[in-house]
C-alpha cells in the first residue's frame, strides 16, 4: 500500500508523485476534504474523487468523526445552588427590620439585625451570613461602600440591596459591585421570598 502513488488535482493545480502515506496524512488532518480534489492513480480510468476510493474512505470517515466530536456542545455544569440558612439585615428602619424578621424567621432562616454600617460589619465577622439584605442610606454613611468589605470578609455571601433610592446609576453601581438583586422600597413579602428562591434555582 505504501508504494501507491497518486496525482492530485485541485482546480488548475496538479501535484504529482504523492504517495499513499502523505495523502492519508492530508486527509487525516483536514487538508483535503470531500469534494475538494480529484486523484489519478494507476489502474483507474480517469480522475476520481479520493473519497470514492476504498483505501481512502476510512480516513475521510475518521476526520469527519473527529469534527463531530469537537462540535458537540459541552454540557454546561449546573450552577451551584446557594443554600441560605443565615440572613443579616442591615437597615436603620427598625420597624422594617422587624417586618423582615416576621417574614423570614417562620421560614427557618436565622436572622440577625444591624442598624448601622459599623454594626453590619461586626455582624458579618461574627455570623458569616449566607445572605445580606442591605439598605443604602444608613446613619453612618452609604451602605454601598461596605459591599467590598462584605466581599473581603465573606466572599460567599450574597448581597441584596433594599432601598427607596433605586436610581439607574445606583443600580448599575450595585451590579458592578456584584450585588445579586436590587429591591425597591416599599416591597412585598412575595418580592423578598422570591429573591431568596431565585438563589436556589
Amino acid at each position: 500500500m505504501a508504494e501507491i502513488k497518486y496525482d492530485i488535482r485541485r482546480g488548475a493545480d496538479i501535484y504529482r508523485a504523492i504517495y499513499f502515506p502523505r495523502l492519508k496524512g492530508w486527509i487525516s488532518t483536514g487538508k483535503i476534504k470531500r469534494g475538494e480534489v480529484v486523484v489519478w492513480r494507476s489502474g483507474l480510468s480517469g480522475w476520481r474523487r479520493p473519497e470514492e476510493l476504498e483505501e481512502l474512505i476510512p480516513f475521510f470517515e475518521w476526520w469527519e468523526k473527529q469534527q463531530l466530536i469537537r462540535k458537540k456542545p459541552k454540557r454546561r455544569k449546573k450552577a451551584r445552588k446557594i443554600r441560605i440558612k443565615s440572613i443579616l439585615i442591615i437597615d436603620d428602619e427598625k420597624d422594617l427590620c422587624k417586618l423582615l424578621d416576621r417574614i423570614l424567621s417562620p421560614k427557618g432562616y436565622n436572622i440577625t439585625i444591624a442598624n448601622t454600617k459599623r454594626e453590619g460589619i461586626a455582624s458579618i465577622k461574627r455570623e458569616m451570613p449566607d445572605l445580606v439584605f442591605l439598605d443604602l442610606k444608613l446613619p453612618d454613611g452609604d451602605g454601598m461602600k461596605i459591599i467590598p468589605k462584605i466581599r473581603e470578609i465573606n466572599p460567599r455571601a450574597v448581597v441584596n440591596i433594599i432601598s427607596a433610592y433605586g436610581s439607574e446609576e445606583r443600580r448599575e453601581e450595585a451590579r458592578k459591585k456584584g450585588v445579586y438583586t436590587f429591591i425597591d422600597k416599599p416591597f412585598t413579602e412575595k418580592k423578598i421570598l422570591g429573591s431568596i428562591r431565585e438563589l436556589r434555582k
